[in-house]
């Protein structure tokens, strides 16, 4: 009975995590846009815990995953759906729209849902990150990002870690890490916002989207707090 139970959590776990939802719209990625620029100015907005300057003013890159659903027993699943801009001469660049799935194993039970946010601080990251499918933990290395105002930290981490991820949770999850789940590129919502098929290395470097309505707020707030 008990193996049976086991069994049916996870099938029924796999399948919310690789079914799509059907309203999954153009209503919908705008907002995505809307809520991962709430969560950044949010975020930002605690001084003492936000993210710091030092961190910002040299990243290649910034992703927010607004409200990524986590969910276990015995096994875990991961899944959620962001946004991420990069930095470059004409400032940050339009998003590109990705999803983010994982699994896991272990002494886990429980449901959450986090605002994740990750900070490319070099090339390198940000090239693994823009790759059609990328593994966090395994593709480049991930570390905890300081907070507040300590700026010495901030550089010592930002020199050993390629991505610094911040998140911000909501209910109760015990055995929950980022690492080992998958960011892929959402090319559905890119087409639906821009009007075309665009892959995030088209959005992101060669900046071929323009810039449509929803993702005006979004580009100011990152001008404002990561100059």
């Amino acid at each position: 009975m008990r193996v049976r139970l086991i069994a049916t959590t996870l099938s029924l776990l796999v399948l919310w995590a690789v079914v799509p939802r059907a309203a999954d719209d153009r209503a919908d990625d705008e907002k995505r846009v809307a809520d991962a620029t709430i969560v950044f100015q949010e975020i930002m907005a605690a001084e003492d815990k936000a993210i710091p300057k030092a961190i910002l003013g040299k990243a290649e890159g910034i992703a927010v995953f607004p409200g990524i659903k986590k969910i276990g027993l015995g096994v875990g699943v991961t899944r959620g759906r962001g946004i991420m801009s990069v930095r470059g001469k004409g400032g940050w660049s339009s998003p590109a729209f990705l999803t983010i799935t994982g699994g896991s194993f272990g002494l886990q039970i429980g449901g959450q849902s986090t605002d994740l946010v990750l900070v490319i601080s070099n090339r390198k990251g940000l090239e693994n990150l823009v790759r059609n499918q990328f593994k966090v933990g395994a593709d480049a290395s991930v570390a905890a990002g300081p907070v507040g105002r300590d700026a010495q930290a901030a550089t010592d981490i930002q020199m050993r870690a390629q991505i610094l991820s911040y998140s911000r949770a909501r209910g109760v999850f015990a055995g929950v890490s980022v690492n080992g789940t998958t960011i892929r590129q959402d090319g559905d919502a890119n087409e639906r916002i821009y009007g075309r098929k665009l892959t995030t290395s088209q959005l992101v470097f060669e900046r071929l989207g323009g810039a449509p309505g929803p993702v005006g707020g979004w580009r100011a707030v990152l001008e404002k707090f990561a100059k």
